[in-house]
């Protein structure tokens, strides 16, 4: 299987659906908003810094999704945040989330010092330390900590 990570520039433009549907089915309305706040413009990933990517399967199948936005949690504009982390159950355990999670900090260096997420799934948590998190507990909006330098 060969997958592609590509940056997406206008969300309207890509079939979510698949992703959606299953994200919901698993309990999560996070793609939900990821949607629905594309749609009314509060949040494109259009801020400095800010970027969303996708990985597809072939030239049609989106099976990941994920950004990186300043973080809204703190006033620290060095600080962002991972959001919208998400890939299709039968892409998993393939690389494509770490392809993906690559593709993203490597964005957010040079513009930002660390990165920040919360989960509260076992399995996220460890892929987020499989992938160079550390778990914290500073605030409640906060699991987990990457730092960029």
């Amino acid at each position: 299987m060969t997958f592609k990570v590509q940056r997406i520039e206008d969300l309207k433009k890509v079939d979510v659906s698949q992703l959606v549907t299953e994200s919901e089915e698993e309990g999560y309305r996070f793609l939900t908003r990821l949607v629905n706040d594309f749609e009314d413009g509060s949040n494109t990933f259009s801020k400095d810094g800010e970027a969303l990517f996708g990985v597809w399967e072939g030239p049609e199948k989106l099976v990941a999704i994920g950004g990186i936005n300043q973080n809204p949690y703190t006033e620290n504009k060095d600080e962002a945040r991972l959001r919208r982390f998400y890939t299709l159950g039968d892409a998993r355990r393939q690389g494509v989330g770490s392809q993906l999670l690559q593709e993203l900090v490597n964005h957010a260096k040079g513009n930002f010092s660390r990165i920040t997420c919360r989960t509260e799934s076992a399995k996220a948590d460890a892929f987020y330390r499989a992938n160079g998190f550390e778990e914290t507990h500073d605030t409640p909006d906060t699991t987990h900590v990457l730092k960029l330098v």
